[in-house]
């Protein structure tokens, strides 16, 4: 069964840390570029982050940026998420996505394969 899961969100207060892993079962995630969506209540998805196939790319959304980074390990079958200095605009459910080839694409449509998420809040 082809499926990503997600793990490691959690509740987290202001300035906090927390690493979000997402972990591919039934295929190999070396081809995909994996990007990190979010969605908050009464807002749409958005993409925070990605990571291409070839392991050289990276994109950050600009609220993102300097707090939090994504990798992968192959060998692991596993992409992460590591978001640093949290605060509470960053609460949200975090969906992983898979997208065949080396691009970065920021539209939903593009990815192939979906997590079903993982809730961040952060929360003092």
């Amino acid at each position: 069964q082809v499926q990503l899961v997600e793990s490691g969100g959690d509740l987290v207060q202001p300035g906090g840390s927390l690493r979000l892993s997402c972990a591919a079962s039934g295929f190999t995630l070396e081809p995909y570029s994996i990007a990190w969506f979010r969605q908050a209540p009464g807002k749409v998805r958005e993409a925070v982050s990605m990571i291409s196939s070839s392991d050289d790319k990276t994109y950050y959304a600009n609220s993102a940026k300097g707090r939090f980074t994504v990798s992968r390990d192959n060998a692991k079958n596993t992409a992460y998420l590591q978001m640093n200095n949290l605060t509470p605009e960053d609460t949200a459910v975090y969906y992983c996505a898979a997208y065949q080839g080396l691009l970065l694409p920021t539209t939903m449509a593009e990815y192939k394969y979906w997590g079903q998420g993982t809730q961040v809040t952060v929360s003092s």
